[in-house]
């Protein structure tokens, strides 16, 4: 198969990397020269390291190589099969690229996005063939990450949906299909990890540290919430909480953090800054976890029944099956179990129980409880 990746970026060469590895010749397009030979640098140096590491042998690691070529114009994708791009995520720009891309390819070829919050449909519509265009979102790091979001637009054919996901399943990935509304599954699902434990920090429920603590000791998450939010960067997860909520008529279960948009006004985004819920300075104090068991527990419980409550909703709303909302999120963003798996664990009414006492406490719609676990604790049933 002929690939075309276009953006050179993180993700753009990640997706790349992963195609080559899977036998595909590949071109990558980026019309920044310097970032375009940035990107065939890290890469060679990506495959050295794993040659050092005997993940891969030299022979291997210089056929991958070799199979991806690197280009400044997107001419030169005239003879794709697929093209992903993997660019800025601005409407308008991407819906630009894919009306210009239609006079490059062939009709037979799959157009797809690696968008992560947009919808696929309006960027199908800027194309005389819309039912060829479909969302193929990565997760990042690309090459580790195994869960791949297809995402079919409103116009896209069947065939397409079935020749993509036989493409990425071949590609050593697994995938899960959603439905083309905002933040897909995994970008809506995993809301309330970041948005709850930061309310709970905003209330003086407990500090960071030991919100982080108690995801990690009591809900066997591999990273706390802010420990997780500083890694991804504030300026990406905050922009995607806002994406959602906006995309979602302000619905209050999204409503981004003045607390975030706080530390990405002051540039403190994270890891990548040196500063943001944590400090990353060498001389920096750090403060340990306030060691309580059971207020612990609590917010555990808190976070987590709020995420139950997110994927019961999503599956309401038939945004995806159960089996690929529970493989999203184990696959997607390494949670520990899927979370309607751990809905059936901690029980039902259990989970309605404490939504309602939420509900009750705070009057705010960010905790009504979603009608198809109501619907569960009444005919007594569970997910699996």
């Amino acid at each position: 198969m002929k690939i075309g990746i276009i953006g050179s970026g993180t993700m753009g060469a990640g997706i790349a990397q992963v195609a080559a590895q899977a036998g595909n010749n590949v071109v990558v397009i980026d019309t920044n020269e310097t970032v375009l030979n940035k990107a065939k640098h890290s890469l060679q140096n990506t495959l050295s390291k794993l040659t050092e590491k005997g993940k891969l042998s030299a022979e291997k690691a210089a056929s991958i190589f070799s199979l991806i070529s690197w280009e400044l114009s997107i001419n030169k994708l005239n003879e794709s099969d697929l093209v992903i791009e993997a660019i800025v995520e601005r409407l308008d720009i991407k819906q630009t690229l894919f009306a210009a891309l239609e006079h490059i390819v062939s009709e037979q070829c799959i157009l797809a996005s690696n968008t992560s919050s947009l919808s696929v449909t309006s960027i199908a519509s800027a194309c005389k063939l819309p039912q060829r265009v479909i969302g193929i979102h990565f997760f990042n790091p690309a090459p580790v990450m195994e869960l791949v979001e297809i995402v079919p637009a409103l116009q896209t054919s069947q065939d397409i949906v079935t020749k993509s996901i036989a493409m990425i399943d071949s590609w050593n990935k697994k995938t899960v299909r959603t439905k083309d509304t905002p933040g897909f599954i995994v970008n809506r699902i995993a809301r309330p990890f970041y948005s709850e434990a930061i309310r709970l920090y905003d209330e003086g429920v407990a500090s960071i540290e030991t919100i982080d603590h108690a995801m990690k000791v009591y809900g066997g998450f591999r990273m706390g919430p802010f420990e997780l939010m500083d890694l991804i960067g504030h300026d990406v997860n905050y922009a995607v909480t806002e994406t959602v909520w906006s995309s979602f008529y302000f619905d209050p279960r999204y409503t981004p953090s003045f607390t975030q948009k706080r530390l990405v006004e002051a540039k403190w985004f994270g890891r990548k800054s040196g500063r943001g819920f944590y400090d990353y300075a060498d001389t920096a104090i750090k403060h340990e976890p306030e060691l309580h068991e059971e207020s612990a527990k609590e917010i555990c419980w808190r976070v987590l029944v709020m995420l139950i409550n997110e994927a019961a909703n999503a599956l309401f709303l038939h945004v995806a099956s159960k089996e690929d909302i529970d493989l999203a999120m184990t696959k997607g963003v390494n949670y520990p179990k899927g979370l309607l798996h751990w809905a059936d664990e901690k029980g039902i009414a259990a989970c309605v129980e404490k939504l309602d006492a939420l509900y009750e406490e705070y009057h705010e719609d960010r905790y009504r409880c979603s009608p198809l676990l109501r619907k569960m604790k009444a005919s007594n049933t569970n997910f699996y």
